[in-house]
């Protein structure tokens, strides 16, 4: 069976966005991304909502080839160019980069996927898309990466009543940047592996 394992960035204080929709307070450096390229070069798909997308679609298709860029970097563009992509956007006119857009039935998609042996897929999502995820019970696994930061409102990731039980801690991580990354799975999952 395939798995979606959900990737977020969110602040102390438990938001995914800030105030006014914003998503550009995380501090994702390159020590922060380096401890999981090799999980992304493995991963069959991203999932993407799309303000995400956006974001890295607008920075990432060039970077391999910005002479000032550290090779960390050319090495997590060229993941990402490479690595299939699905944009979940009912707004999104087009997409590039090894990307397919999906308007209509999330969970419809994504169950099909999950069905097919050995699809690994990460969500890189957005508030909105993580919480359609765990609204339906498609993720099999979370990876939060908490910021030292409290944006004392927004939109959080887990929204009340949350949906989400059964969680196992796998391992946490902490980072220079006092960025700390909780790792955990379904308790399903953790006791069939």
């Amino acid at each position: 069976m395939g798995s979606v394992t959900l990737w977020m960035q969110m602040s102390l204080d438990g938001f995914a966005e800030g105030p006014d929709q914003e998503i550009h307070w995380p501090v994702v450096d390159e020590e922060l991304c380096e401890s999981f390229l090799d999980e992304l070069r493995s991963a069959d798909m991203f999932l993407y909502g799309r303000k995400t997308y956006d974001i890295m679609a607008s920075f990432w298709p060039t970077a391999d080839v910005d002479p000032a860029i550290s090779e960390f970097y050319i090495d997590f563009a060229r993941c990402w160019k490479e690595t299939p992509k699905l944009v979940f956007s009912r707004s999104l006119a087009a997409a590039e980069w090894n990307t397919r857009i999906v308007r209509e039935d999330l969970v419809g998609e994504i169950t099909a996927m999950r069905a097919r042996p050995g699809c690994d897929m990460v969500l890189f999502g957005g508030a909105e898309t993580a919480s359609e995820f765990m609204k339906h019970d498609l993720i099999d696994e979370y990876r939060l990466f908490v910021h030292p930061i409290l944006l004392g409102g927004g939109i959080p990731l887990f929204p009340t009543p949350s949906v989400v039980s059964g969680l196992q801690l796998v391992d946490v991580l902490t980072f220079d940047s006092a960025v700390v990354q909780m790792h955990y799975q379904q308790a399903a999952a953790a006791s069939s592996r």
